[in-house]
């Protein structure tokens, strides 16, 4: 589950610079289970793939952040792997933290895949479903609603 990381990794840096940096402790890669207890001060740290985070794990790892450090949460919440009835800590803390001025939210659409360009169009398709299912969805309640009031 780490293997995409290192392979960004490895193709920002190279791999041997990957792994001096690694030896030195400059980069340090560890799984958030590991993160309990600690505070990570003068870091720059990255959650990646979030939106398999629960709230509780989400709370957990947000309040490791020490003096001197930026943190920088990724995922895709079109991509989340939880358990049905499970909510998402990316979902989750979106809602919670979006009045905090120090705070910010970025949001990327099919205009910034950066892989091949038939990702792009795979990307479209799925969002235009989605938006169709959607607009289904509330067609079917505005109809369930008005037969509602129509029997009482």
């Amino acid at each position: 589950y780490l293997r995409p990381l290192y392979d960004a990794l490895y193709e920002m840096l190279g791999f041997e610079r990957v792994g001096r940096l690694i030896e030195k402790n400059v980069i340090e890669v560890a799984p958030l289970a590991y993160m309990r207890g600690r505070t990570l001060n003068n870091s720059f740290i990255i959650l990646d793939e979030s939106q398999n985070t629960t709230a509780s794990q989400m709370k957990m790892f947000l309040t490791r952040i020490g003096f001197g450090s930026t943190a920088v949460i990724t995922g895709d919440v079109t991509q989340i792997d939880l358990p049905k009835g499970t909510r998402s800590g990316l979902v989750h803390v979106t809602k919670v933290l979006q009045h905090i001025d120090e705070i910010g939210f970025t949001y990327f659409d099919a205009r910034d895949v950066v892989r091949h360009r038939l990702v792009q169009k795979i990307v479209e398709a799925y969002d235009a479903s989605d938006r169709k299912a959607i607009s289904n969805l509330n067609q079917d309640n505005a109809s369930s609603n008005d037969r509602d009031q129509r029997e009482s």
